[in-house]
């Protein structure tokens, strides 16, 4: 298994976003298992013609979110990705649920709020 990533130049989207958003669904579809050991940020940057630091922040918007983690020198790995966006999306969701009530939304309300919020999130209508 390989990691394959390809950038958009004419893509709206950041190239960072692209990276990031290509290795978090390699990582999570299992096509990178967990403990894939990722190229190096400058290794990475060098093959997809982008600057070190456009890797480095799709890397630490990965480590935030618990997809890759980084073990010093011995580099930056696949983590167990499914479990911990499986934790993170249950605890905003907590979150989010205890702020709205904080606010005086009832529940559809707070339910269409977030519905509207995924459609522009995943641009679906």
């Amino acid at each position: 298994m390989t990691l394959r990533l390809s950038i958009d130049p004419d893509a709206t989207t950041a190239p960072y976003e692209q990276v990031r958003a290509q290795i978090a669904e390699q990582a999570r579809s299992g096509r990178l298992p967990v403990g894939y050991r990722l190229p190096t940020v400058r290794g990475l940057a060098s093959e997809l013609g982008l600057a070190a630091n456009t890797v480095a922040r799709a890397y630490r918007t990965l480590e935030g979110d618990g997809v890759i983690e980084t073990r010093g020198r011995a580099g930056t790995f696949v983590a167990a990705a499914g479990d911990a966006a499986d934790r993170a999306a249950a605890h905003a969701a907590r979150e989010y649920a205890q702020h709205v009530r904080r606010l005086g939304l009832d529940h559809p309300a707070a339910r269409t709020a977030v519905e509207e919020a995924l459609r522009a999130a995943y641009g679906t209508d």
